[in-house]
Parts: C-alpha cells; structure tokens; sequence
C-alpha cells in the first residue's frame, strides 16, 4: 500500500522541540507554554473587546470576554505556565476598571459611583476631578477600594487565575498555587 501524501516543504521541518510552535504552543525548557505569538495574539483580542470606544453596555462586554477567556483558558490551560496568569488577572481588571471609569463620563456621575461603592469622599472628588487618563485613574486608591476584585466578580467578571487552576485539577479558591 502506497501513501500518496503530499508534504508541504515550507511547512514541514525536522528541530528541536524548543525551536518549534505548533498550535500555539511552544516548549521551553521542557515545559510546555503558550507561544508568544498566541500571547500577543490573545492581548490584542482582549484590548478589543475591553476597548473605550466600544459603545456596548458593560454586561455585553463581560460576556464577550467571558466566552472569549473560557475559549483561550480551554485551549491554552494545559500550558504548565502560570507566572504570568496573575498578571493577566489584574490587567484584565485594570481595563476593567478603564471602561466602567469612561463609560461614567462625568465627574458628578463618577464620584457618585465611587461613593455608592464605598470609596472615600475626598479620594472620590480629587479622582473624579482629575484630568488624568482613564487608563491611569483605573489605578488610582479610588477606583481600586469602588471597584474591588470582589465587586467585579459579582458583575461576572471571570478571573484567569481560576480558570487556569480548575484546568489543573486544583481546588477552586484554593491559596495554593504552583510556583514557576
């Protein structure tokens, strides 16, 4: 019996394993990891959907990224790299906090969020004041202590860090996490 497959000579190769990307992914010192080119890829995607001037409501665009980090973390879960999966996290967040800060516009409307939030009323006015950008106001103390990690969860808010610990079989909530 004759095979009667044709090799593509530009895609095929013989390497070493830390020299090749396949589906993604990529071996680095014997450990298998997203390649750089998914993880550029996977920022730009979250960008997108977590962009300012994406005139959505911000229930909508929770959703979009749920199902979209639901689809990456499915994929690239079983990757043994963790380091970077907290500061993903809080990137995520950050933006997060970004587009709920744009999308209240106004000063009176921000330091009225803030306030309902629990943030203090001095910190509310001088950062909803503040001629700064969205994207450094979503790292000010009051943004932070307004919308908390705990208060983001509750609006449905996925967190990378979980997704990646429940692929790797560890117990939800669990404090203990593989160190990298």
């Amino acid at each position: 019996m004759e095979l009667r497959l044709v090799v593509n000579e530009q895609k095929s190769r013989v390497a070493r394993t830390d020299a090749c990307v396949f589906l993604g992914f990529a071996f680095r010192e014997a450990k298998l990891r997203w390649s750089d080119r998914a993880f550029a890829d996977f920022k730009h995607r979250v960008r997108r959907l977590t962009a300012r001037s994406w005139g959505v409501s911000m229930g909508y665009r929770l959703c979009k990224l749920a199902q979209y980090l639901r689809g990456w973390m499915n994929h690239f879960g079983i990757s043994d790299y963790y380091r970077p999966v907290s500061e993903i996290d809080h990137w995520i967040r950050r933006r997060i906090r970004m587009c709920h800060w744009k999308q209240w516009r106004r000063a009176h409307t921000k330091v009225r969020h803030l306030l309902a939030l629990g943030t203090w009323k001095r910190e509310a006015i001088l950062t909803a004041t503040s001629r700064k950008s969205s994207w450094h106001q979503s790292k000010t103390l009051a943004t932070q202590t307004g919308m908390t990690n705990a208060w983001l969860k509750s609006q449905s808010l996925l967190s990378v860090r979980d997704l990646w610990l429940k692929a790797h079989g560890y117990a939800r909530g669990s404090a203990c996490a593989p160190s990298s």
